[in-house]
């Protein structure tokens, strides 16, 4: 049986010789979806927008939510709010494609030449592909309404990097472990909604108690909203400390994730 390495270096070099394979599936999964449709790719630039004119009348309308040390602008909750949803957004999709990535590409899985281990990178690069379309809806609607934004925008890839490590562990985790348990696609979509309330999306941080904001460092998300926020729409450059303990914690859980694959990935043939 062939055995697969699970080093972090070929968690890194399998991306790099299979470039262009995740360069096509990425293009084709992105044009297949909106195959057909009237509008075609230009729903992805639609569907966020009508989702946050939602909730923006929701909880600053009608719930007459405020962020801290914000003013009464429903323009300016707006923006905050949809910078929290891109963030979300994005782990949230990777995370209710997770469990059956390996499932919907049943055919690969009998090729023995073909490297499974990309399907988690694809799964990442398509739903990039929406955030960054949100995210440049974002800026448009910020340089319309306040201006040129602030220079700090220029660090959100780098905000971003722990997340995406995170997301491709838990992908490559929920991918392997959704092959042998179909069941968890169910709870995890749940865990998804639980997840929206539960991460600083529609709140800031310091709206939680004292007593219980520290129970925010135990989700993942909760930082990534917060930094983000920071650097796209208050100006705020991140504190280095923190950024440099939360990408040491995703990259030694990317590479668990991709571990756990790699190990179990033996027996996919057999239960598929």
């Amino acid at each position: 049986m062939q055995n697969f390495s699970t080093s972090p270096k070929e968690m890194l070099a399998s991306l790099w010789r299979n470039r262009s394979l995740v360069r096509a599936l990425v293009q084709r999964e992105v044009l297949g979806r909106y195959r057909g449709s009237f509008m075609g790719i230009l729903c992805s630039f639609f569907n966020p927008v009508f989702m946050l004119l939602v909730y923006t009348f929701v909880f600053s309308v009608v719930f007459k939510a405020r962020w801290g040390g914000g003013s009464d602008s429903k323009t300016e909750f707006a923006l905050v709010l949809f910078a929290g949803l891109i963030v979300f957004n994005l782990f949230a999709e990777c995370l209710n494609r997770a469990p059956g990535l390996i499932l919907a590409n049943v055919n690969y899985v009998k090729k023995v030449v073909f490297p499974l281990e990309v399907l988690p990178w694809v799964a990442l690069g398509t739903t990039l592909f929406h955030a960054l379309i949100s995210l440049g809806v974002w800026l448009i609607a910020y340089i319309i309404f306040f201006g040129l934004p602030h220079a700090t925008v220029l660090l959100m890839p780098l905000v971003m990097l722990p997340l995406l490590l995170f997301i491709m562990g838990i992908t490559w985790a929920l991918a392997a472990l959704g092959v042998y348990l179909r069941d968890i696609s169910q709870f995890i979509t749940a865990l998804t909604t639980m997840l929206m309330f539960l991460s600083p999306v529609f709140y800031p941080a310091s709206a939680l108690p004292e007593q219980y904001r520290h129970l925010l460092l135990l989700n993942p998300l909760s930082s990534a909203i917060e930094q983000a926020r920071d650097v796209l729409f208050w100006g705020k450059v991140p504190s280095i400390m923190e950024m440099s303990f939360y990408l040491t914690g995703a990259a030694t859980f990317c590479w668990l994730g991709f571990a756990w694959f790699q190990k179990t990935r033996k027996g996919f043939a057999d239960v598929i």
